[in-house]
């Protein structure tokens, strides 16, 4: 009886790793990263990340001092990666933040900086002596503030309780590329939700937008809250792919600024995506 006990507990324990090791799995895979080169850009969590990797000194007087070395010779690799990834994050559907960088030297002192600011996030050191590291920014924060555009230009005072409580817009199907700043735009043309129409604190604190993968996560997201509208993109818009045409008549349900103002204003929108 003890050994059959036991044999039960010990496939309960494995059952359990199964399912939370496929619940991790299943995290990530719901997660929307976009790969640049040595580095990467998770949407879903507002980070950058890249990965460096240092290789120890043969002419170093012990193991100790040599992995020193490569670990600091991993993390200036990591801090050239990460610049490199930085560079090609949309702001919107039209600029990159290299472009932002090329036409200010401000900007461009600013993102250098911030960059130099990572933290290491992850460390791997190997048999062999060489190290590798991880290290992340975020997107939001100082980051933000120093590449949104203006915001907060198309306020309106808003009346009575809003409907809705978020907006979820599914362009699953349209390969759209994420952007710190897109734009949702009608069959005309005309913008309905943008940075004009956010308040800048929610917008630096949180993005303009979010992006996850599926619409069970959006809803279940509390960016949007309890009671989100949901409608679908016909189409993308811009050079880069990243702004979302919706139809003429969701567009009106959006511009009824006494109902959506206020969820629009706190930047409560997600986008689903491929």
């Amino acid at each position: 009886m003890k050994i059959k006990a036991i044999m039960v507990s010990v496939s309960f324990f494995l059952l359990l790793i199964f399912f939370t090791a496929g619940g991790l799995l299943a995290s990530s895979t719901d997660q929307v990263i976009e790969t640049m080169g040595q580095g990467e850009v998770n949407w879903t969590k507002n980070v950058i990340r890249a990965t460096g990797s240092g290789a120890p000194n043969p002419s170093a007087p012990n193991i100790a001092v040599a992995r020193l070395g490569a670990e600091r010779a991993a993390k200036v690799d990591a801090l050239r990666n990460l610049l490199e990834t930085v560079k090609g994050v949309r702001i919107d559907s039209e600029t990159t933040v290299v472009n932002a960088m090329t036409q200010s030297d401000v900007i461009q002192s600013k993102v250098e900086g911030f960059v130099r600011g990572a933290r290491v996030v992850d460390k791997k050191y190997f048999s062999d002596g060489g190290v590798e590291v991880v290290i992340e920014v975020p997107i939001t924060g100082s980051f933000a503030e120093a590449l949104l555009p203006a915001m907060g230009g198309q306020q309106v005072p808003s009346t009575g309780s809003p409907v809705y409580t978020g907006l979820i817009i599914d362009t699953t199907g349209l390969e759209l590329r994420p952007a710190m700043s897109p734009k949702v735009i009608d069959e005309d043309g005309r913008e309905v939700y943008g940075s004009a129409y956010v308040t800048k604190e929610f917008a630096i604190e949180q993005g303009i937008v979010g992006y996850v993968k599926d619409i069970g996560t959006a809803k279940q997201n509390d960016r949007v809250t309890n009671n989100p509208i949901i409608i679908k993109g016909i189409k993308t818009e811009g050079r880069g792919n990243s702004n979302v045409v919706v139809r003429n008549s969701d567009a009106n349900i959006l511009r009824d600024t006494s109902k959506n103002l206020s969820f629009l204003s706190q930047c409560r929108v997600l986008f689903v995506v491929d």
